[in-house]
């Protein structure tokens, strides 16, 4: 599994929309002010090159990890 972690505020409705269907599983991390909440889209080996064109087709920003992250490791990303 491939965990592809995508700020809140950079997607537009229809582009989380998009995203969801291609993904196994998508989680929403929610964190108070100041801190960004983050899309976290779980994509499994087979379709993780579909779904990393697409993101770069759109010129959408994200990270990527083989692991996922926790609560406490987004939280530091943003410090």
């Amino acid at each position: 599994m491939w965990y592809f972690l995508i700020k809140q505020a950079d997607l537009e409705t229809a582009q989380y929309q998009h995203l969801q269907r291609q993904a196994s599983l998508t989680e929403v991390e929610t964190f108070n002010e100041p801190y960004e909440n983050w899309y976290i889209f779980t994509v499994e080996k087979e379709s993780y090159t579909s779904f990393m064109d697409a993101l770069d087709r759109q010129g959408i920003a994200y990270d990527l990890s083989a692991n996922r992250p926790t609560r406490s490791e987004l939280l530091e990303r943003m410090r």
